[in-house]
């Protein structure tokens, strides 16, 4: 007997649903068959076509941006009137006239002031065009901003036999500057030997590496031509003899050399190290670091008093200022927190060492006593504050201060007397000279603890300059020529047009220094101690010398 089959299972719900959609699916196939089979015999008659001057409701419409909120619209068929009648026809050309009226107004060109929040689209205005980077200059290579149209036109004998001098320098010729490659990589520190016998120059850039040339040096021409020299005369001239050597393992920020050993050259670095190199026994020893090896307290500045060759000053990033005796361990460093923000540069009064200038990037210059210290800290003598921060702070021999701030100036200040007076005669050029140094000797008969009012410490000289040296190029700071031979006290600074500038302690520019090959701006200026001998350092590691 065969075995009994099993009843057939009920289907699920979604094969029930699967199976009435193909039904459908059917169904309506096979009534679009029958509406077309219609349609080819003549049993469904096509639309006739609405004349081609009336508006039809039907026609789509251009789009036009919204601009105010118009009446509610209410349907024809409510509003009782006929489709495709004389009133439906006669309302659309009006809608259509007081458009197009609306169309000429809005392309029609205004006259009058706007305001931006009034004319503004989409977003916010406030917060973009009120950026300061938006506002700053911009750098125009090679554009020159003082030259001998300047120079002919100064009636001053004086300050026209002063800008003769130094607008007469010239570029170190003997090779082109773009063959100088005095360090591999940027430069951020500069200094000269004190000798007044050739310009040797010191470089330091931004992984530690430090660069030596002797600026007096002549290219040798070999005396042997060969047959394809005339294709390639460069192959004559070799390179100038640079000494690079590394004693960093970071960038060199700052390097000094006292006058009583001038065969050794002082370095500070963002390695957190100062080091003492001994240019005759070719030795470069570890002055100062931190006690941990792994403490990060990048040395920013240093500087010493001429009277005292044991002791180095220096600032941090982290906004500290340090003594060191450099003949006793780091342990014995004293230490001052003079700021919550990084200090760029500071120097010491060349003839009152216990005052020091500070710049910060809190946007102040402060100038201390060091003679009293309360709170642990020494004696604020008074402040100035800046729109923005202050990258470097110069004191000269005749006890003022240049600042270079991002805030586009370059600042003099002037300590003790009311300010000289700001016309350019010869006799009042010698009075603003004795005036300074009758500042300098009240600041050396100030007593502990003494204060200078906010009038005073108003910078004496507002020089518009472009600071704005960006993330590519080093920090434009100004540098006081030290003991000037002529005895006029005069600063020098990088200028974004790849030129640098010279400028007296008066605030009146001397020169601006350029030449053939400089292909960078020539950031890292600095003057000799005594001659009038001019260095700058690139972004690419080359140098500009001017003798």
């Amino acid at each position: 007997m065969p075995p009994k089959r099993a009843a057939p299972e009920e289907p699920s719900d979604f094969e029930k649903q699967r199976l009435a959609n193909i039904a459908e699916r059917d169904k309506l196939l096979a009534e679009l068959a029958v509406k077309k089979n219609a349609a080819q015999a003549g049993l469904y008659a096509k639309p006739a076509k609405r004349p081609a001057s009336s508006k039809s409701k039907s026609t789509p419409a251009k789009r036009i941006k919204k601009e105010e909120i118009a009446p509610r619209r209410i349907s024809s068929r409510l509003a009782g009137i006929q489709a495709d009648s004389e009133v439906q026809r006669e309302k659309e050309e009006k809608m259509y006239e007081e458009q197009k009226e609306r169309d000429i107004e809005r392309r029609k060109r205004r006259t009058d002031d706007l305001k931006l929040g009034d004319i503004t689209v989409n977003g916010g205005i406030s917060g973009f065009f009120g950026s300061d980077s938006l506002l700053r200059p911009v750098a125009r290579p090679n554009e020159r901003t003082f030259g001998d149209e300047e120079i002919k036109e100064t009636t001053d004998k004086e300050l026209k036999f002063l800008r003769e001098k130094m607008s007469g320098l010239e570029i170190w010729d003997a090779w082109e500057p773009t063959r100088i490659k005095i360090t591999p990589e940027r430069i951020y520190s500069a200094s000269f030997h004190p000798t007044e016998e050739k310009p040797i120059v010191f470089m330091g850039d931004k992984l530690g590496h430090l660069g030596i040339v002797d600026g007096s040096q002549k290219p040798e021409v070999s005396a042997v031509k060969h047959e394809d020299d005339d294709e390639d005369e460069e192959d004559d001239y070799p390179d100038p003899i640079i000494t690079t050597i590394k004693p960093h393992t970071r960038t060199i920020s700052s390097m000094h050399t006292h006058s009583s050993n001038p065969g050794t050259l002082f370095t500070g670095s963002y390695d957190s190290s100062i080091r003492s190199i001994d240019l005759q026994k070719q030795v470069a020893v570890e002055v100062y670091g931190p006690k941990d090896k792994l403490e990060d307290s990048p040395v920013s500045g240093i500087d010493m008093s001429a009277t005292d060759p044991n002791t180095i000053y220096f600032t941090t990033l982290q906004g500290s200022f340090g003594l060191h005796d450099y003949r006793t361990s780091s342990s014995d460093t004293v230490m001052y927190e003079l700021s919550d923000k990084k200090i760029g540069g500071f120097t010491l009064n060349p003839l009152a060492p216990h005052y020091l200038a500070t710049a910060s990037l809190d946007r102040t210059m402060k100038l201390w006593d060091l003679r009293k210290i309360t709170k642990n800290l020494p004696t604020l003598v008074g402040e100035h504050e800046s729109r923005l921060s202050v990258s470097h702070a110069a004191f000269n021999t005749a006890g003022q201060v240049a600042t270079s701030s991002y805030d586009d100036t370059i600042k003099i200040h002037s300590f003790g007397v009311t300010p000289a007076p700001t016309t350019t005669t010869p006799s009042s050029r010698k009075l603003k000279i004795k005036r300074s140094t009758e500042k300098l000797e009240s600041m050396q008969t100030w007593k502990l603890g003494h204060t200078l009012p906010h009038e005073v410490m108003e910078p004496e000289v507002t020089i518009s300059h472009n600071n704005q040296t960006g993330r590519w190029v080093t920090i434009l700071r100004p540098q006081w020529q030290r003991h000037p031979q002529d005895g006029i006290q005069k600063f020098v600074i990088g200028n974004m047009n790849r030129f640098v500038d010279v400028y007296s302690a008066t605030g009146e520019q001397l020169a601006q220094l350029g030449g053939e090959g400089i292909t960078a701006v020539p950031a890292v200026a600095v003057f000799h101690p005594t001659k009038d001998y001019i260095a700058a350092g690139t972004a690419s590691g080359k140098l500009c010398l001017w003798m």
